[in-house]
């Protein structure tokens, strides 16, 4: 295993981009070359890349510039967006590059008719600011699109739990709901940790005539640009990596992976032992 750095010399950087990669496997051999001297995941698909790495603030100042240039994959990660946090724990023993076939499986329905690729920038995201105030609406529907457990630990004040246990429930929720939602006329105002999730749920959700709303940047985005999100969320966030949890300054707390998963339920206790695996002998 490779020696990380003291964790006070730590930063968190998450980014993702629903871009089309044509040799998923050549992008993965860039990203490692890239990534060399950081820790983390990233994950590569033929619909783009997913990714959260660690390291020091210089280093990672270098792979973010270094990712945008215009001919690292063509230029497809100009203007990409990363989300910033401070570690006390490392969150990474390790670089994983792996190639996937797809960035996050949600276990969609196969469409009647092609979807419209997910859109980071469209209208539907609003900013921080924007969704506060949509969230003051009595008419709206805030769907948590996480896990279960994540929902638990932390969550949106007002939002619905669709119980996700694993990929089907999320769709199973909305598709057992779309058709009050759509006739009363209740707009959907969705939001995951750091977007990605509800990026790729949108253009399906949208094609059961359904209006909807996501959270620009996620969660992470949210506690990073109001000083005062405590307002609007309860609890803590969870992250996936060996920090666990992040409260609304973006700072580590003191939950443990024991605090977090229901070792009762068997789709928690395989994520509780793997936390626990990871904590005594690294990634």
């Amino acid at each position: 295993m490779d020696d990380a750095p003291p964790a006070s010399a730590l930063q968190h950087s998450a980014f993702y981009r629903f871009t089309p990669l044509t040799d998923p496997h050549a992008a993965a051999d860039t990203l490692r070359t890239l990534a060399q001297g950081l820790f983390g995941a990233i994950l590569v698909a033929p619909e783009g890349l997913n990714g959260a790495v660690s390291g020091s603030p210089d280093a990672l100042d270098a792979f973010e510039q270094a990712l945008q240039r215009p001919h690292v994959l063509g230029g497809a990660l100009a203007g990409l967006v990363f989300k910033r946090s401070a570690c006390r724990t490392a969150p990474f023993a390790r670089l994983k590059v792996k190639v996937r076939p797809e960035i996050v499986a949600l276990g969609l329905p196969a469409p009647a008719e092609p979807l419209p690729p997910p859109d980071e920038a469209d209208d539907s995201h609003l900013s921080p600011a924007d969704w506060r105030a949509l969230l003051a609406r009595d008419d709206v529907v805030l769907l948590d699109n996480r896990n279960h457990f994540e929902f638990r630990l932390g969550h949106f004040r007002g939002a619905v739990d669709p119980g996700v246990h694993r990929f089907s429930s999320f769709v199973q929720h909305v598709l057992d709901h779309a058709e009050t939602w759509r006739t009363a006329g209740r707009p959907v105002a969705m939001y995951c940790t750091g977007g990605v999730r509800c990026d790729k749920t949108a253009p399906w959700m949208r094609s059961l005539g359904l209006e909807v709303y996501q959270l620009q940047g996620g969660v992470l985005n949210y506690f990073q640009q109001l000083p005062d999100a405590e307002r609007d969320w309860q609890g803590e966030c969870f992250v996936f990596d060996s920090r666990v949890a992040l409260d609304v300054r973006l700072q580590e707390t003191a939950t443990t992976a024991e605090a977090v998963f229901d070792a009762d339920r068997p789709e928690e206790r395989w994520r509780l032992e793997r936390a626990q695996r990871l904590d005594r002998f690294g990634d």
